[in-house]
């Protein structure tokens, strides 16, 4: 079959030759189960089908009357061997091709899946329409055997060889249910369509648990926390309050009850630097003047980790998309695994920490030393963050109900945790000198 089209395309008078590869490529895709079939429709620059070579005419327009065959080879080679489509995550087969066709840049039929199957089954361009090679879309329409449309249903669309960048959109058309939508840049992996609480759940977890690992400002952070204090049964509720704290301001920015506006991600970014610096000086403070600190651990660790739970949301703003249904399962799986995450390094921190004032250099000078470092690095990034953020013009919110109901919530969450850290300070210092770790004076 591919000699015999090779053979064709050589008999014909004017070839399109090779190409590069294109820097940004969107890909539209709608994916429709439907009684026993599992309905994939896609666009798709027709300029990334590399390699093959497109019979052209006249200054570079489209042969639309000899290009029928390499149509479906291109979707073969460059589509349907780079999808992989599961069903209650058993493996479907290769699909079968059951429509393609070329369409101008202009069309805007796959603003649903209703006009976008309507066009892609319908009668093709005029074989007369002048249309050049590299700025025709390829609609391609591929149909998988499947048990029930009820299943359900997976998709790896490992697509990101097509270009430099490239972007798909799905929209999952459930039978009765709203269209699920999705975007993603490159090889997402195994996309659940419509997960089960416990996928997303171990999903998110997975998430969370590498995305602390990953996150370096929040080791810092997390590493200042432990340089004074390297008791693990001490540590767990400051890493704790940190957790729920930054649990706190996650779900409210996934309920959409933070501000939107750009400003806003530039200003976190410059806060969570502060909180290193701050939590460094510190240190430094504490071992230079062997005084503690007027308010317990927890309660700073709780304050800023409000201020880091806005910086895990905007990591998390593309990936929530997967949650399916299960979003608050999903947020709350996430700081699961981020204090797995936390707690990971923690065991292999301390240590460490311990081997290096031991054998290395006095606990005293050591923690002047560390902190300062990290306090230099964190020096850097809070200015770098804070000229970002300075191009930003900072405009108040137009005063709406919605805005309002926001402010007063805020309000309220502001007045409960204020409560919260007033009670534990007062306990704090109700406890005897013993018991904060202080000598007794008397």
């Amino acid at each position: 079959m591919r000699a015999a089209l090779f053979t064709a395309v050589l008999a014909l008078p004017f070839i399109a030759a090779a190409h590069d590869i294109p820097n940004d490529v969107t890909v539209q895709l709608f994916v429709k189960p439907d009684a026993q079939r599992l309905n994939l429709l896609l666009r798709v620059p027709l300029v990334a089908m590399r390699d093959v070579n497109f019979p052209t005419a006249g200054p570079g327009y489209l042969d639309l009357t000899h290009i029928d065959p390499l149509l479906n080879d291109a979707a073969t080679v460059w589509i349907a061997n780079s999808i992989d489509v599961r069903e209650d995550d058993a493996p479907l087969p290769r699909p079968r091709i059951a429509a393609t066709r070329i369409s101008l840049p202009s069309d805007r039929s796959f603003g649903s899946y209703e006009t976008a199957i309507s066009h892609v089954t319908g009668p093709p361009l005029a074989p007369g329409t002048e249309i050049y090679w590299n700025q025709a879309m390829l609609d391609i329409r591929l149909e998988y055997p499947i048990h029930s449309d009820r299943a359900r249903f997976s998709i790896h669309p490992a697509l990101a060889r097509l270009g430099q960048r490239v972007v798909t959109a799905l929209r999952f058309v459930p039978p009765g249910n709203p269209v699920r939508a999705f975007e993603f840049t490159g090889d997402p992996g195994i996309i659940r369509l419509d997960p089960t609480w416990h996928q997303a759940a171990f999903q998110f977890v997975r998430l969370g648990f590498f995305h602390i690992l990953d996150g370096t400002d929040h080791l810092l952070f997390l590493f200042c926390l432990v340089i004074p204090v390297r008791r693990l049964r001490a540590l767990i509720p400051v890493v704790t309050a940190f957790t729920v704290a930054h649990s706190i301001t996650l779900i409210a920015s996934a309920y959409n009850l933070a501000p939107d506006a750009l400003w806003f991600a530039p200003l976190i970014e410059t806060l969570i630097a502060v909180s290193i610096v701050y939590m460094a000086l510190e240190n430094i403070v504490i071992a230079s003047t062997a005084n503690k600190h007027s308010l317990p651990r927890w309660t700073i660790a709780f304050g800023f980790g409000l201020v880091h739970g806005f910086g895990f949301s905007f990591a998390l703003r593309e990936t929530l998309q997967f949650a399916g249904s299960h979003l608050l399962t999903s947020l709350l799986s996430f700081n699961v695994g981020v204090e797995l995450g936390q707690l990971l390094v923690l065991v292999l921190m301390i240590p460490l920490l311990e081997l290096l004032f031991r054998f290395v250099v006095a606990e005293k000078l050591g923690t002047i030393i560390l902190s300062a470092l990290i306090a230099h690095t964190g020096w850097h990034w809070m200015l770098d963050r804070w000229d970002r953020f300075r191009q930003f013009r900072f405009s108040w919110p137009t005063l709406t109900a919605a805005t309002l109901a926001n402010a007063v919530l805020w309000v309220m969450i502001a007045v409960i945790l204020g409560t919260i850290v007033l009670i534990g300070k007062k306990l704090w210092n109700g406890q005897s000198p013993a018991k904060q770790g202080i000598p007794d004076s008397g």
